[in-house]
């Protein structure tokens, strides 16, 4: 005698996915997969043997699995708003910074019609700060004390003399901050100086755009002129 087998009533694109033969797409939603999960249990519990029923435990274990995952895929979709708001709101309050000036951590200075500005961020108190300038070549073109500063930020020009009293041409130098305390050595961080002329997001968050410094982060600032 042959006996036959059916589905029991079970849909069949449950049963597909019971089986694994049907594909899941990129489209397929969180009420979806929870219509599907009821369906499941449904057919189970109206197909389930009389001598051998669900066990409620089970039933029970199911469900919460399944609000927990709801609760999830809301808590996702909140969060995501929140950061589209955030964002939106860091951009509007970063396009006041066009056209302040910033100081960010880095070495290099442009000198243009005789000026060029930059920084140093202290640790700690200094009763010396020594600058020393070199130009693309690596040379020493210019060597100045400031004497002592308090802890912080100081910010700093050059006239673009150098140490022989000449003129230094136009263009991109390099600097160094070293900093002593009663001989003992004090963190000075170099700072560079750069108009934000623009303001743009990507992928990567929200950028500064300097000419010169190129895009900056935000959290790199450490001073707005």
């Amino acid at each position: 005698m042959t006996t036959i087998q059916t589905n029991n009533g079970i849909p069949d694109d449950v049963l597909a996915a019971m089986n694994g033969t049907k594909k899941t797409t990129a489209t397929s939603t969180a009420d979806d997969a929870q219509n599907r999960f009821m369906t499941l249990l449904v057919t189970q519990m109206k197909n389930q043997d009389p001598l051998n029923p669900l066990d409620n435990a089970q039933i029970t274990s199911q469900l919460a699995q399944l609000s927990t995952l709801n609760g999830i895929n809301q808590l996702n979709t909140t969060l995501d708003a929140l950061k589209g708001s955030y964002q939106a709101s860091q951009t509007l309050q970063a396009t006041s910074m066009i056209g302040h000036g910033v100081f960010v951590p880095g070495s290099d200075m442009s000198l243009s019609d005789g000026k060029a500005v930059f920084g140093a961020d202290l640790a700690s108190a200094a009763d010396s700060v020594q600058i020393t300038v070199r130009d693309a070549a690596g040379a020493v073109v210019h060597t100045s004390n400031m004497g002592a500063a308090q802890a912080g930020i100081i910010p700093m020009t050059w006239d673009g003399k150098t140490d022989s009293g000449v003129a230094a041409p136009d263009g991109t130098y390099t600097f160094e901050v070293r900093a002593t305390a009663g001989g003992n050595k004090v963190d000075a961080t170099a700072l560079s100086f750069g108009m934000v002329t623009s303001v743009s997001t990507s992928s990567s968050g929200l950028k500064l755009n300097t000419p010169g410094l190129g895009a900056l982060n935000l959290s790199d600032v450490r001073q707005i002129l």
